[in-house]
């Protein structure tokens, strides 16, 4: 148990530090080459971080462990929305591009919408339910469309001019400070899921509530430590293009490819949590539009977090 509690207290060394790589090399990358930070966001911060996501899913899918595989991306999305933006809305009010109000959280939306329908076979009627190598070709197929759409942003945002003194770091620095900080937020991860779980399993919690908390929280340590860093850095950007993307990434790259790999049985207690994020998506987009300012203000991201903290205690209270 102690040596399980110290490594877990190493793992949130690597995260730390990761996170403050991946920051600065993300957004020095956006800088020299002019590409803005929320695509840096969307893109490279949300594959980097969701980078645990992926690795437990595969290890869970090829080992039959659905109820984690469902309870690792779900809970990870709804850890992302309620708690991370929670709390980097409560370091700083996130001001959103208006891009993000009216395309990214949508897609988001509608990712959330399309795991509900597919995951209870709706569009078969089918009463065996079971996320399909088939489904995760469509997601496969919709996760290359998103790809297209941040390249198809990339291309249509106006070249800015650098200034006379502009310096930025070397492409060796830039790219030693993404990969390190990649490293550094997977064996982080990795190290708090790990041990989190043996103590965890110890004390006799069930897989599924071990999939929505523990490790989602654990996997979604990246996203949390990245986007607290970018909101005390005031790069709003980063820390909205993460959580989106990441909660896109998961559902339409993470899940898709677990099913792939093998096909994913579904328990339908997972719609309260898919519910829950669908909720939680259609509050953010009404949010940005109290006030017209497109912002998420300290109100609202305290809301967000205490929603979430409530529901988990519920759940946990219901398994004792």
């Amino acid at each position: 148990m102690l040596l399980s509690l110290g490594l877990i207290a190493v793992g949130f060394v690597l995260l730390i530090f990761g996170a403050n790589w991946l920051v600065d090399g993300a957004s020095s990358l956006a800088r020299k080459y002019r590409v803005s930070d929320l695509v840096i966001g969307l893109t490279i911060v949300s594959f980097g971080t969701s980078a645990p996501e992926l690795v437990v899913n595969l290890i869970a899918s090829v080992q039959g462990y659905s109820d984690i595989v469902y309870g690792n991306v779900v809970g990870s999305n709804n850890f992302n929305l309620f708690v991370i933006l929670g709390i980097a809305g409560l370091i700083l009010p996130i001001t959103v591009q208006r891009s993000t109000v009216w395309n990214e959280i949508p897609m988001s939306l509608g990712v959330a919408v399309l795991l509900l329908l597919l995951s209870n076979d709706f569009y078969v009627g089918s009463s065996d339910l079971l996320l399909s190598r088939t489904d995760g070709l469509l997601l496969i197929a919709l996760f290359l469309t998103f790809l297209f759409y941040i390249f198809r942003q990339i291309q249509s945002e106006p070249t800015v001019a650098d200034s006379p003194s502009a310096a930025y770091p070397s492409g060796v620095k830039i790219t030693a400070l993404i990969v390190f900080g990649l490293v550094g937020l997977v064996l982080g991860g990795k190290l708090v899921v790990d041990h989190a779980v043996t103590i965890a399993t110890s004390l006799g919690v069930s897989e599924k509530i071990i999939g929505l908390t523990i490790i989602a929280a654990g996997t979604s340590l990246p996203e949390l430590v990245t986007s607290a860093v970018a909101a005390l850095k005031k790069n709003s950007d980063i820390a909205i293009g993460n959580v989106v993307g990441s909660n896109i990434f998961n559902v339409l790259l993470i899940i898709a490819v677990s099913a792939i790999v093998q096909p994913i049985g579904y328990n339908a207690s997972f719609n309260r949590e898919i519910f829950l994020l669908i909720g939680g998506t259609l509050f953010l987009f009404v949010a940005m539009f109290l006030g017209g300012r497109r912002r998420l203000d300290r109100w609202e991201a305290a809301l967000l977090l205490l929603v979430y903290l409530a529901y988990t205690g519920m759940q946990i209270a219901a398994e004792m």
